[in-house]
């Protein structure tokens, strides 16, 4: 009981740290990677509180899925930048 007790508040504090951190960072890729790392967190979150299906749905859609495609436009952003610079 009290481990469960210590894993759920650890489990909190992350979550808390990597919201903060991902909303404070100066680095767009830094961001991305943290608001990943957010979503997989989330999923654990939700499995602990006896809720698998949105615990699936967090991690296809809020980490694989939204965390994709946030990367690859960040990539089109950063190419887009590179060919500015070229010209």
């Amino acid at each position: 009981m009290t481990l469960a007790i210590a894993f759920d508040g650890m489990l909190a504090l992350a979550l808390f740290w990597s919201a903060w951190r991902t909303l404070s960072t100066p680095r767009l890729d830094r961001a991305i990677i943290l608001f990943i790392a957010f979503g997989l967190l989330m999923t654990v979150a939700w499995a602990r509180l006896s809720a698998p299906d949105i615990g699936l749905a967090e991690a296809a859609i809020g980490a694989g899925l939204t965390g994709a495609l946030i990367l690859d436009a960040y990539g089109a952003l950063h190419r887009r930048k590179e060919r500015q610079e070229e010209a």
